[in-house]
């Protein structure tokens, strides 16, 4: 008779009920944050158009983005887990965490870049500085102080981020290959976008693996 082996290894997958759900996070804190700077700076220098724009600086292409042009662009320049706040959270059993919105923890490097030609250069700079003073002031956007914040967003704090100059020459390297007068900030993002979790089925599968040894 021939030798019977272990039982097929059975494993848990996830199945999403809702696949047509898109998680906004991201996109609707930068543009929170154009927003808001936006609104102040068109009060402060009594500008007609808008002075604020969430954008790449160049089109797949190659070339420049004509929105970008001429104004401060705000661009995702890289996305972290905020891996300190994950850890503090209250750890909670697999069926409590599908149930309940688990918050999310990221950080956001969003650039401030000021994007005027060089005729235009003290309007850089002032712009620029309009905004360092905008964040400095408000270093935390909540539900308070932010009332158009979107629900599934809980706050955003910012803070400047010190660049090595080799650091500053990667960065620029990758996005448009020049220097343009700019601030990057740390944004940590708290999401209680729960949704997704709440959408999952679990789904137990076999996966004979006897024949692996």
């Amino acid at each position: 008779m021939p030798r019977e082996g272990p039982p097929p290894y059975r494993c848990a997958t996830f199945r999403n009920r809702d696949s047509g759900h898109r998680h906004r996070m991201i996109d609707v804190a930068l543009q929170l944050l154009a927003r808001q700077l936006n609104q102040h700076l068109r009060q402060r220098l009594g500008a007609d158009e808008d002075m604020v724009v969430l954008s790449n600086l160049l089109e797949q292409s190659g070339g420049p983005v004509p929105l970008a042009q001429h104004k401060l662009v705000l661009f995702l320049a890289g996305i972290e887990r905020d891996t300190l706040a994950h850890r503090a959270a209250q750890p909670a059993g697999l069926q409590q965490r599908l149930q309940t919105p688990e918050p999310v923890y990221l950080n956001l490097l969003m650039m401030c870049a000021a994007n005027f030609s060089g005729t235009n250069y003290s309007e850089a700079l002032k712009c620029l500085s309009g905004a360092i003073a905008f964040f400095q002031a408000r270093p935390v956007l909540d539900h308070q102080n932010c009332p158009d914040m979107d629900g599934t967003l809980d706050r955003l704090t910012l803070n400047i981020e010190n660049l090595s100059s080799a650091e500053m020459h990667s960065l620029w390297a990758i996005h448009s290959g020049r220097y343009l007068p700019s601030v990057l900030y740390r944004v940590r993002l708290v999401s209680l976008d729960g949704q997704w979790a709440r959408g999952r089925d679990i789904v137990i599968g076999q996966t004979d693996v006897r024949g692996l040894s």
